[in-house]
């Protein structure tokens, strides 16, 4: 990497293949151009992540860079540059007709949870944390219910990623178990620290999480997640975070794995298992 002006760039893909890229270069003191040219084309499902998302992402990380508790105005984006290539899946193309323009809320899940890792990368400051808000939503015709779940982040120059932790764009908690317990037809079965699964390395990324859920009611389950097919990738000779994955375990006992993006009927004794993804390592250990 050319410290003094760039180009720094990384690419990576999308649990389903699509492409993401960025090339950020500071042709002056006061100016710098993210570009993201490159990135695959609007997305069929709902992967897409409008400019106002990809702002979000940008101001963000450079206020990581930066250090310091700045105000968020639209001022902070003046010396910036962004280049966002037309109809990708961070600048989709939206007509007059509300029925077929692309659907953007996994974009602002998850495409923004790729983005900050790719950005992060590119600039080195940091391996790519888990990547993904691991949506999970459930619900039947009495109520509605949906929370994310942390995982592990990415090491640094500065150290370790951290174990099993809301990060990055996600910008929620979770409910208390006592909570969940009270108001929604569920048990908790487990909420622990799956261990190992941060990538090697002499800073090792942080570890995710197991999440159990056993239903009392019938409900619809979906989940919108990433990072299932590859794990988060390590820097500067780090290994990648172990891969996500998440499953249905029947009453019977049959279990069922789901697609990073999948949904079920379940009925009562039905079991939910969500593994989060680790963080990716940084440097040789």
């Amino acid at each position: 990497q050319n410290r003094s002006g760039g180009p720094w760039a990384a690419q990576d893909t999308l649990d389903d293949g699509s492409a993401i890229q960025v090339s950020i270069t500071q042709p002056s003191p006061e100016k710098l151009v993210i570009d993201f040219s490159g990135t695959g084309d609007q997305h069929p499902g709902n992967l897409n992540a409008n400019r106002a998302i990809v702002n979000s992402v940008v101001l963000y990380v450079l206020r990581l860079m930066i250090n310091e508790p700045l105000p968020l105005n639209e001022g902070l984006l003046e010396p910036i540059d962004i280049i966002l290539p037309d109809g990708s899946l961070v600048h989709p193309y939206f007509g007059p007709d509300d029925q077929r323009n692309p659907a953007v809320v996994g974009g602002n899940t998850e495409v923004s949870q790729r983005l900050t890792n790719l950005m992060l990368r590119a600039l080195g400051m940091s391996a790519a944390s888990q990547g993904t808000m691991n949506n999970t939503l459930f619900g039947n015709d009495n109520f509605g219910y949906y929370e994310t779940v942390g995982g592990g982040t990415g090491g640094s120059p500065l150290g370790a990623g951290a174990h099993a932790v809301h990060h990055h764009m996600t910008n929620t908690r979770i409910t208390d178990p006592e909570i969940l317990e009270w108001r929604y037809p569920v048990r908790l079965e487990r909420w622990a620290v799956r261990t190992n699964t941060g990538g090697a390395g002499k800073h090792p990324g942080g570890d995710g999480m197991v999440r159990e859920l056993c239903f009392t009611q019938p409900v619809t389950l979906t989940v919108l997640t990433q990072h299932r097919t590859q794990g988060p990738a390590g820097l500067e000779g780090g290994q990648p975070g172990t891969p996500g994955r998440q499953r249905v375990i029947r009453q019977d006992g049959t279990e069922e794995k789901l697609q990073p993006t999948d949904s079920r009927e379940l009925q009562p004794g039905d079991r939910f298992v969500l593994e989060t993804p680790g963080g990716g390592g940084w440097g040789v250990n």
